[in-house]
């Protein structure tokens, strides 16, 4: 802790700090601080490093009824005070962090995330489209990080503050690989209103389409075999293929179904855009396999 008073004294000098080695020195103690020793279960490691100092404050809260798992106890301990260091500052941190300690789970740095973007997100500034896209390049790429809804939250701003591109694509792939946590309300990303249509439906085209993607079945070893003629494929194999697209086509995948489902709903709420085309939106109609749907019913409500 001492650490991160020393850090956020910096900011008066920091062209000194910086030459003297102090700011570097700081950030590695503070990654050092929330090292998790190799070896212990997770229970073990959540007590070690920065979170002890603090053990007895989270024992009186959930002696209190403030009940909290200890992953989200311990984040929210470095969390909240990396929290309250400039864009900078957090990002070097959080990047170190990131690269020397590999024990650090990812969910507990995509909590600090969380706790880093309510705190400077929560209104719009000329400098919010740095602080999301900070945010957004230090994601974990673990999909348990972060929860599917939080990203989704994220995605909705990149059209407030104009972030990069890439740096939206990169969140709504993210996004897409958990897209069956997703809810209906959660999908209707607004658009500014100089875009003509209400919502944002290219990016939740590209969101099912990269879940599809994940999902399919893979085409078999022998699909891909490219050494070997058409003639020599005999007889077994041509049967294994055959088994394989049958059971895919019987069985759809579970996953498939409940995205085919959201995606329908979405469809219902957006078809009362008046300035929505008709290619966009039977282009998103089209982009869950036909077999994850069980019943098109829910198209022409």
């Amino acid at each position: 802790r001492d650490s991160l008073v020393t850090l956020q004294t910096t900011k008066a000098l920091p062209l000194w700090s910086q030459d003297l080695g102090i700011t570097n020195r700081c950030i590695e103690a503070i990654a050092n601080g929330v090292s998790l020793s190799p070896g212990e279960d997770l229970p073990t490691q959540l007590e070690t490093g920065l979170s002890r100092n603090r053990s007895r404050r989270r024992d009186e809260s959930l002696c209190n009824g403030g009940g909290k798992s200890k992953a989200e106890n311990a984040a929210r301990w470095w969390g909240e005070d990396l929290a309250d260091l400039g864009l900078d500052l957090y990002q070097r941190t959080m990047v170190a962090i990131k690269s020397s300690n590999r024990n650090v789970s990812p969910r507990l740095i995509g909590n600090a995330l969380r706790i880093y973007a309510s705190k400077w997100l929560q209104s719009i500034e000329p400098d919010s489209h740095l602080v999301l896209e900070s945010v957004i390049s230090l994601l974990p790429m673990e999909k348990s990080s972060v929860s599917c809804s939080f990203l989704l939250q994220l995605l909705k701003m990149t059209n407030v503050v104009n972030v990069s591109h890439s740096s939206k694509m990169e969140l709504a792939v993210k996004a897409g690989n958990q897209l069956d946590k997703a809810t209906v309300s959660e999908l209707l990303i607004p658009l500014p209103d100089e875009s003509g249509m209400l919502y944002d439906v290219d990016v939740v085209t590209m969101m099912v389409k990269q879940f599809v993607s994940q999902i399919r079945p893979t085409r078999t070893r022998t699909q891909h075999r490219r050494s070997r003629s058409e003639e020599n494929i005999n007889l077994e194999e041509i049967q294994e293929i055959g088994r394989s697209l049958s059971s895919s086509s019987s069985s759809p995948n579970p996953l498939l179904v409940k995205v085919a489902k959201l995606v329908d709903s979405y469809l219902q709420e957006i078809a009362r855009d008046v300035k929505l085309t008709v290619s966009k939106f039977v282009e998103l109609a089209e982009s869950v396999p036909d077999c994850s749907r069980t019943s098109h019913d829910g198209l022409y409500k």
